[in-house]
């Protein structure tokens, strides 16, 4: 049993990659794209802040692609928080493009949990220095 839900949750963690994967940012106006660099380990400010507006942008069209950089404090936050966790897996509902800091991530013990969460974890030092030097707008709690 517990290797067919596995495979389920597998797969349905592939089809969601997949299905974002297939957006062509490159089609995106520059001041649609919007990068969020979430590292505060503030549970108000997650709850309160990020999760809010990361959440209702898509709903109310302000971004047309929303990416949430989960980096430092943030990423053990999220690992631990019950609560926290219900907030992100919401928010990442409605489309928003999860990826966190393996160097941070790992120094907390945390990437496999972040990536149970859904999270793609990895090094995010150039992919963060191209979105500044990009055609992102990035803002950073």
């Amino acid at each position: 049993m517990k290797s067919i839900i596995f495979i389920v949750t597998t797969a349905i963690f592939m089809l969601v990659n997949f299905t974002s994967a297939q957006t062509p940012e490159g089609d995106i106006p520059d001041n649609e794209k919007l990068v969020i660099l979430w590292t505060s380990g503030d549970r108000d400010v997650a709850l309160k802040m990020v999760f809010m507006y990361a959440g209702n942008a898509p709903r109310f069209e302000w971004w047309q692609h929303i990416t949430l950089i989960v980096w430092g404090p943030s990423s053990k936050l999220l690992s631990e928080d019950q609560e926290v966790q219900e907030s992100f897996q919401k928010m990442m509902g409605a489309g928003i493009v999860a990826k966190a800091c393996k160097a941070c991530a790992d120094q907390y013990g945390v990437s496999e949990k972040l990536e149970e969460l859904g999270v793609t974890v990895k090094y995010m030092g150039g992919e963060l220095t191209d979105y500044i030097k990009g055609d992102y707008n990035v803002i950073t709690i």
